[in-house]
């Protein structure tokens, strides 16, 4: 999947009428501060005590970080754990003494959970005793994950281990660079985050294993030796061979291992891996290399054999698995799936027939996240955009009549964690003109205490939050926007104007939550530059249902350029918006919708910058791209048409090209075969290289990342 990024310009310095007394953001303050000072202020680590309704958090008490405890009917939060409490607690279990609180779980069980010398620990407060989950010489490894049975699985030199106590067991021997292990898969699509899975019981663990011998090398240049050596990668690009992807069962106690008979086609996907609750059987959704045909298909754990296929799932454009089958807590013979097939993401209650016994939400909006069920069982938590696209609310779902109760009030983002039993939920929330607010609620009667209200860390600085409104496109869709005017507007001025997009899928760059859910305060710093800022979700873009983002379907950019007309059209009609000064940027997916609209729409925007775009869809990787274009084959014109370099002529005002040379999402030979294709036809362009930087610019360097677009930008569309 592409992965966004929202890039900060740093601001020049300006002086305003009437705003003198208030602070100007600095470079510091947007790119660094906005994430630690000028960031709203929360409560640390903040929890629920496994098994109770009380939560937890580290609070600064005497210029000491002290665990403080509160409940609903509390009204005063009491300390619960000092760094000395804590020390003489490990003392007598014979653990280690510390010398700084360090960050600790009470929510994921009885015993809580801590990093020490000894490595990964379970501490039980009530015995004084502990158990070690992952030893520190384990620790340091790749892809490690425990067991409830006390089991460790880890990467070492390509191979799968698995360890209990001083006992190592190595699982495979052939691993290489090649044959992988244990690891993500399918360049981490479907939902794909990991590559090992546990039984319940923790005692069999279910594993990757992907061949990718047969797909082709693709050279990475390592700049930093004398000479530079070259590292290759495995990069299967559309329409090329892609690897091929088993599933292994290890059981840790007879130490056997069986492979699940996925059968062929070898190039399929193997996602959404999840035990049975008695651990005999593994349910795998397996997609077709096509992506228009998905089985979830039931296998024997114990001999690796075919069960059956519970249901299938197909469409004409494209099906995209990505959450688990989730069994319910009091039925092991039923089981919710999600699934967008009637247009938006829904739940839907099954038995392992594969019949669907209930939809269990339904309406013109997503479920996002599913939480847990209660303890009683009866009732699920999930997170959906009922009451608008750019929010995020809680509902209880009751499974026994499908009625569904909204938890959480006001028109937010709302992030929230559940208590075990269900009865309490801990809501951090934030709108666009609240930095944050914590409230505990009671979920049966709704009665809410406010816990925590942050302070406006911008209080002091001369910037307003932006405006969020909707626009119409020609089909009639909504397209969330945000403006931000210039500081000192003045109405009879004309301002230059920066539009920031993405509009790939799986992002969303809108909401209404603090700083309209932007990262950083780089559009507050145009802003105080004196110019009109806009940020546009075009078609294509996430959470707003499946006919929204498979717009784009075999013809990636052609809605998102008619969605930017739409933007542009409205920008031309303020009278305050120059444009004939208007800049352009966007990243990854956005880069390539940015060099796209250069070209196809040349002339409406002065200056543009693209950050590690798609430049040819032929470059990129066989499962997202496939998904949405199909195969180069299959789909010539979407190809041809997605091919910009070759469209290099008809570019007109400024474009600035950025890479980072060890990017292995974006290869870097998108933005040099468009540089090669300018040179041959006299068209100039700006490039720009990130040495040592994969496909986004962290750490140091983002700032001179920043300084290079806010150079660019303002050069040109002075």
């Amino acid at each position: 999947m592409l992965k966004k990024l929202i890039i900060s310009i740093p601001l020049l310095s300006a002086a305003f009428c009437g705003i003198a007394q208030q602070k100007m953001l600095t470079m510091q303050d947007a790119m660094t501060n906005s994430r630690t000072t000028l960031a709203p202020r929360n409560l640390s680590q903040l929890q629920f005590i496994y098994g109770t309704e009380d939560y937890v958090y580290l609070k600064g008490i005497n210029n000491q970080p002290v665990w403080v405890k509160g409940n609903f009917k509390s009204k005063e939060e009491q300390p619960f754990l000092s760094l000395r409490q804590l020390n003489e607690k490990l003392a007598a279990a014979k653990l280690d003494t510390l010398k700084n609180m360090i960050p600790i779980q009470f929510n994921k069980g009885p015993e809580w959970i801590l990093n020490l010398s000894q490595g990964k620990v379970a501490f039980n407060d009530a015995a004084k005793t502990y158990r070690v989950l992952v030893d520190r010489t384990i620790a340091a490894k790749s892809n490690v994950e425990e067991s409830k049975a006390g089991f460790v699985a880890y990467l070492d030199q390509f191979n799968l281990f698995v360890s209990k106590g001083s006992e190592q067991h190595q699982v495979t021997k052939d691993g290489s660079s090649d044959i992988v292990y244990a690891s993500s898969v399918h360049r981490d699509e479907f939902g794909i985050t990991k590559g090992t899975f546990w039984s319940n019981s923790g005692k069999q663990l279910a594993f990757y294993r992907m061949d990718q011998s047969m797909v082709a090398d693709y050279p990475i240049i390592d700049w930093t030796s004398r000479p530079a050596k070259n590292v290759n990668i495995k990069y299967p690009m559309a329409g090329d061979k892609s690897h091929e992807v088993t599933v292994g069962v290890y059981n840790a106690e007879t130490k056997a291992v069986v492979y699940l008979q996925t059968g062929l086609p070898a190039e399929q996907y193997l996602t959404n891996i999840v035990w049975s609750p008695d651990d005999q059987f593994i349910y795998i959704a397996v997609l077709n290399r096509e992506q228009n045909h998905m089985k979830l298909n039931q296998y024997n754990a114990a001999t690796g054999a075919l069960i059956k296929t519970l249901f299938e799932e197909k469409d004409d454009k494209y099906v995209e698995p990505l959450v688990p089958m989730l069994f319910l807590k009091n039925d092991p013979s039923k089981f919710i799936w999600q699934s967008n097939r009637d247009g938006w993401n829904h739940l839907y209650l099954y038995d392992l027939n594969g019949k669907v016994v209930k939809q269990l939400t339904k309406g013109n909006w997503e479920v996002l996240e599913v939480k847990d069920f209660n303890a009683k069982g009866d009732q699920l938590y999930y997170v959906s955009t009922d009451e608008s696209p750019i929010t995020r609310n809680l509902y209880a779902l009751t499974l026994k009549t499908g009625k569904s109760k909204r938890i959480t009030k006001g028109f937010a983002v709302h992030n929230t964690q559940v208590s075990s039993s269900g009865n309490s939920v801990l809501d951090n929330y934030s709108s666009p003109d609240q930095p944050r607010v914590i409230d505990f609620i009671e979920t049966a009667s709704l009665k809410t205490r406010t816990l925590y209200q942050a302070e406006n860390p911008l209080a002091a600085y001369a910037t307003e939050s932006a405006k969020i409104f909707t626009l119409k496109n020609k089909t009639g869709d909504d397209l969330y926007v945000s403006l931000y005017k210039p500081l000192g507007y003045d109405s009879t001025k004309k301002y230059p104007v920066v539009v920031y997009w993405y509009g790939g899928s799986h992002a969303q760059l809108i909401t209404n939550s603090w700083n309209s859910g932007a990262g950083d305060y780089w559009f507050r710093y145009m802003a105080e530059q004196g110019y009109v800022v806009l940020t546009v979700d075009t078609r294509g873009s996430d959470n707003r249902g499946k006919a929204f983002e498979q717009s784009m379907f075999r013809k990636a950019g052609d809605v998102q350029m008619e969605d930017m007309l739409t933007a542009v059209d409205y920008l031309k009609g303020l009278p305050y918006a120059d444009s004939s000064r208007m800049g352009l940027f966007g990243w990854s997916f956005g880069g390539f919708n940015t060099v796209d609209f250069m070209v196809s729409y040349p002339g409406i925007f002065k200056a543009a910058v693209a950050g590690g775009p798609v430049i040819n869809w032929q470059f990129y990787e066989v499962m997202y791209t496939e998904r949405y274009m199909d195969t180069p084959k299959e789909n010539p014109e979407g190809y041809a048409a997605t091919d910009l370099a070759g469209k290099v002529s008809r570019l007109k005002g400024k474009l600035l090209l950025i890479h980072g040379l060890q990017d292995p999402v974006v290869l870097q030979q998108n933005s040099v075969d468009f540089v090669k294709k300018a040179v041959d036809q006299g068209v100039q362009v700006d490039y720009m290289i990130y040495p040592g930087h994969e496909h986004n610019v962290i750490g140091r360097d983002r700032a001179h990342l920043y300084q290079k677009v806010t150079d660019y930008l303002m050069e040109h569309l002075k």
